[in-house]
Parts: C-alpha cells; structure tokens; sequence
C-alpha cells in the first residue's frame, strides 16, 4: 500500500474545486454506500493526501476480495467532528450569560482553519451555527450579528462582515458557506442588513465603505436580466415581469447532487422521476434553489403543498427575496447619494420604487388577504401560507389595512404555545408543522411591531423566549430549531437530526430579550 503523503491547498491544483468533482466515482460510491449517517460528513472530510493519489489507489484496491470501502476512507481521509457546545464539567448558569460564554466556543480563527478539505479559509474570524454546521453560513450570520450586538462583540460582527466581503470579492457573491460544494448558489441576501447593523454602530461612512461590495452583491442576483425579452422569461435568478419591472427567483447554477445531501438527492430524484416524470437534472436544480432560500425544506416549493418529489422552487418568484432586494436596491440608492453619485442615486431609487410597486401587485392576494409566492411559470400563486407573506411588514412596504389582514392572520393560524409556525402544513420537512425557527421569529416580531401590533408581537416574544428557556433549563441546549406547536416534544423532520449550538436561536434570543414587554 502507498504510504500517505499529507496533502496540502497548494498540491491540490484546484484549491476551490467540489469535493463531487474532486473525487468523482469514489465520491459517489462513498456517499450511496452510506458509510456515514449524514451525507455532510464526507463532504467535509479532509484528504490526507493528494486526491488523484487517493483515486488511484481507491481504483487499485476496489476490486479486491476483502476491500473495505470504510476503512479505506478511514484511512485516507480526516473526519470531521461536530462542534460541542457544552461539557459535563459546565456549571449551569442563565441562559443570556451562557450565551455570552458561548460565542467563545462557536468563533473560528484563521489558523483554526485546516487546509486541503472542502472548505474555504476565510482571512478573519467568524461565528459557525454549531453541530454539524463547522463554517459560517450567509443568512444565518445576520441574526447571528443581532446577538453579538447584545454580546457588546462589534469587533467580530466587523470580522464577519469582512470576510463576506472576501468572498464577494474573490467570487463574486457569497455562497451559502465557505465550502467549495457551496460555491454555485448563495442564500437570502441580507448582506445589506448586515451594512446597516454596523451603520448604526459605526456612522453612515460604513454605507460607503462596503459600497463596492453591496453593488457586487446586487449585480449577482440580477446577473442575465438584461439579456430577458419575453414576458416571464428567466435568466439565472431574474425573471421579467409583463410591464417590464425584473423580480427575483432562487437559482442554482448547477444541476447535479448536493455533495453534502449526495444520497438524498439521488433518491428525491428518483421518485420524482417516478412519480411526476420530471428529469433528475430538473430536480437537482429545484432542490439545490430550495437550499440556497434557506428554507430547505418547505412545503412553499411544492406544486401540491405537501409531496416533496413535486418541488418546482425555480419556479416560483418568492415574496421574501423580492423584499430582501428592495432593501438592498434601497441601501445602494442611498450610498450613491453619500458618495454625491446622484445619477446612480436616481437610478436605484428608482428601482427600489418599481420593485415596491411589483411587490404589492404581484405578491397580494386579494382573494386570501396575506402575501403569496407567485409561480410565474402558471401565472398563479402559489398554495401555501408561511411566514414569508410578513416580511413585506418587516421592510415596511405593506398598507396598514393590509398589515391588519396578515396579523388576524397570525394571530389566528400561525401563533402557539411556543412561538409562531413557518407554515401551516404538516409535511415532515423540517419548515413546516410543528417547526418554528429563530429567524423567522424576529422577523415576525419586528414586522408587527412596525405596525403597532404589539401585543401579538409580545406574545410571540415570551411564547418563543419561555420555549428556549424550558429547554435550555431541562437540557443545557440551545437548538436550531423548536417544537412550536407542543413544547414537551422535540423539532422535527428534514434531512438531519437537530443540531446544538446555535447561532441564530442565541442571537435572536438576546434579541428578543432586550426588547421592551408592553
């Protein structure tokens, strides 16, 4: 047998290549063997030398009588291991100063950075979620950042901004995370968020700072709109409207496997084949858009609102991303007008005002009186109420009479015991019933509160705080998603167990905390 020879980024020649790519037919033998439980494992997984190497002896070996394809890997690759968030020697203590201890054991340096793997080295330190999650995550960061705030940690928050605008600047978006099989999609875009959170600590000058890099990130996403002639046609994720305005669709620019969900997807694509005769590669490209909305997965991106084998994301113009990037057309306008750039003021404010404008006419429904995704391919809405019809509340861009509408709405069907649902269906995807989510908590939170809806917001608020409070207190835990409909039983559903940390229950958490009770 060859003797090992540690692998270095250098040796590798193709430093920022998917691990899929890398490896290929021992790739896939690995993950449809189900060596591992969770298809994410190989995926991080380092080599210990060359891949090419590393194939080559896979394709001398493979065929003999006693080879074992786990101990080759074993052998071959180091594993990676889940980020521990408490030990048995913790003492306990309350929640908010256990979270301030925390943000310790979930930061990441530079030098703790192995090299040779999967993932992509960033040039500051960052927050991770936890668990299974070893590397910083796009949307995830921004409410991460809501907690550092509380935390008094601005210095990271600033770290963290930088290292996005790494990867803006060396790949021209940022990816879900820093791996290299997150690379061809990224995740709702709350770069602009980010910017105007720091803003508030640190001045407007922070506008114009990063406002290179805010363009970048708004040149992605509409990245093949101006090469759209025919009414709903589409370009990578922009889509033009009748009267000419151009929404936005989650995208991915490939159309194979995930590499961290390889096995899944294999069988996704087979039953949908099976079932509703859709082609793998259609598939794939519907599932990889559902993982880069952050809602992977929901009944939102299924035709029929409850068989996941009939998702159809690429589809469908979701009504958060269109809010998102108003929010970001509306940064960008008033950057330009800080840097005395007033034609490009006018222009995106322009923008900004026609995308308001499709928002209300393409995402209202009048008829259900709550703002709907639209499936621009059937030129209907979509079936499903979720959490994604407030945050037309969140940015502000809703009527008062339309926000009386979608809080009866909230008050009535999504509210529980433990917080609000993300939507109404019971499909076993982990953003559905009986599932509620950090994020989606603030958003709704703050969106009521624009409107003066304050006591629903305050029962959400002490509904979802008391629900991570019990099982902090009964566990130690703090996790990335709950059980908001019975808070005697644990989240449920989706591709993975849930996993301890986290980064977005943490900072939304103190978030919430520090807002003030009516």
């Amino acid at each position: 047998m060859t003797s090992l020879k540690l692998a270095t980024s250098a040796s590798f020649g193709q430093a920022h290549t998917s691990p899929d790519d890398l490896l290929g037919p021992l790739f896939e033998a690995v993950q449809m063997s189900r060596i591992f439980d969770d298809s994410k494992t190989f995926a991080d997984c380092i080599p210990r030398m060359d891949p090419p190497g590393i194939i080559e002896e896979y394709i001398h070996q493979k065929d003999h009588p006693d080879f074992s394809l786990e101990a080759f890997v074993r052998e071959y690759f180091r594993l990676p291991h889940l980020i521990k968030t408490k030990d048995q020697a913790d003492e306990p203590r309350p929640l908010s100063e256990h979270i301030h201890r925390l943000w310790s054991r979930l930061s990441r340096k530079p030098e703790d950075q192995r090299r040779g793997g999967s993932l992509i080295p960033l040039p500051e330190p960052y927050v991770v979620p936890g668990g299974r999650f070893r590397e910083i995550y796009y949307w995830d960061s921004y409410f991460t950042m809501l907690g550092l705030r509380e935390s008094g940690r601005q210095e990271m928050i600033e770290h963290m901004i930088n290292n996005f605008v790494y990867l803006l600047d060396n790949f021209g978006h940022i990816p879900t995370g820093n791996r290299t099989y997150y690379l061809s999609r990224s995740q709702p875009p709350f770069f602009a968020l980010m910017i105007r959170l720091y803003s508030e600590m640190e001045g407007k000058k922070i506008l114009l700072r990063y406002l290179p890099q805010l363009r970048r990130e708004y040149d992605y996403w509409m990245d093949g709109a101006d090469r759209l002639t025919k009414p709903y046609s589409a370009n990578r994720r922009a889509v033009l409207l009748p009267n000419g305005t151009v929404l936005n669709r989650y995208w991915d620019d490939r159309a194979t496997p995930r590499p961290e969900s390889y096995f899944e997807d294999v069988e996704h694509a087979h039953a949908s084949r099976d079932k509703f005769g859709m082609k793998p590669e259609k598939t794939y490209r519907h599932i990889r858009a559902a993982a880069e909305s952050g809602w992977d997965f929901s009944s939102r991106w299924m035709a029929d609102g409850k068989t996941f084998e009939s998702t159809e994301t690429t589809d469908i113009l979701p009504v958060d991303l269109n809010c998102l990037m108003y929010y970001l057309e509306n940064t960008l306008a008033e950057a330009y007008y800080l840097a005395d750039q007033y034609e490009l003021y006018r222009r995106f404010d322009q923008k900004a005002r026609l995308r308001q404008a499709a928002i209300q006419q393409v995402f209202w429904d009048p008829k259900r009186q709550f703002y709907m995704d639209f499936n621009f391919v059937k030129n209907a809405f979509t079936p499903v109420f979720t959490l994604a019809g407030v945050f037309p509340l969140y940015f502000k861009l809703a009527s008062h009479q339309q926000a009386r509408f979608i809080n009866a709405y909230i008050r009535l069907n999504f509210m529980r015991s433990g917080g609000v649902l993300t939507s109404l269906n019971n499909t076993g995807q982990q953003w559905d019933v009986p599932n509620g989510w950090a994020p989606l908590q603030w958003i709704v939170y703050k969106g009521l509160r624009n409107y003066n809806f304050d006591k629903t917001a305050e029962n959400l608020r002490l509904n979802f705080m008391n629900l991570v409070e019990k099982h902090y207190q009964a566990t130690g835990d703090i996790l990335e998603k709950y059980n908001v409909s019975n808070t005697k039983l644990v989240a449920c559903g989706g591709e993975y167990a849930v996993q301890e940390g986290f980064g977005w229950t943490n900072g939304v958490y103190l978030k919430l905390k520090k807002q003030k009770s009516i």
